[in-house]
């Protein structure tokens, strides 16, 4: 089996070289960034790519981002996300196409035969999926269903809400009552399952939950 690492970590990504040749896995290149992990690919033909989801220069979402470019110019290439974040929104639509595509959690791997195991699904067409992704992937998938039920003056008073605006301002853009925004805003608390709890303000938990939408589309 034939890999690209592609880990901005140089202690991270050497070692994990150093672990994968002792189990025969070939290392055809070992880079930093997205750019050379595009290139690499295109050079070498590996049978996966192993990509960190944070790569130079904003440490984001560039890793993930060429892992969608991979699967549209490269797909005999498998794709394994190794990352300590989940990335909701780029996840599932790699996903769409489970086929030789799997996402591991760095700090989860506790057995070195296991990854590659994982390694070797993924290059054969397989999938491997930390459950902590998949609980996840489907919560965010549940928390999508939820702001479908939202009428449409419901989204467009939490699309206000979510630019900072208050209950008054938000009223003077429809020109209605403050009332009748407050009655908008419990339906959204109702239908996003958000009841009344001292843990976390509702209403910056419905703004997160409607701009995670938002960066998902």
């Amino acid at each position: 089996m034939r890999v690209v690492v592609a880990e901005d970590s140089a202690l991270l990504r050497d070692g994990l070289v150093q672990l994968l040749e002792l189990r025969g896995v070939e290392t055809v290149a070992a880079v930093a960034d997205a750019e050379t992990l595009l290139a690499a690919v295109a050079a070498h033909a590996p049978d996966v790519a192993v990509i960190d989801i944070r790569l130079p220069p904003t440490q984001t979402d560039e890793g993930v981002r060429a892992a969608l470019r991979l699967r549209v110019e490269h797909p005999g290439t498998g794709v394994l996300l190794f990352s300590q974040y989940v990335e909701t929104a780029y996840a599932a639509r790699l996903l769409a196409e489970p086929a030789g595509f799997g996402y591991l959690l760095k700090e989860r791997v506790v057995d070195i035969g296991e990854f590659v195991a994982a390694l070797e699904r993924v290059a054969t067409g397989g999938t491997a999926l930390d459950p902590e992704v998949v609980a996840q992937l489907f919560g965010a998938s549940r928390r999508a269903t939820a702001l479908d039920t939202l009428t449409p003056r419901e989204r467009e008073v939490l699309a206000l809400m979510a630019e900072g605006r208050t209950n008054q301002a938000i009223a003077a853009s429809f020109t209605v009552s403050e009332r009748a925004v407050e009655k908008h805003i419990a339906n959204i608390f109702v239908k996003l399952g958000l009841p009344p709890s001292q843990e976390g303000h509702r209403r910056v938990l419905a703004v997160l939950r409607y701009l995670e939408s938002v960066r998902a589309r």
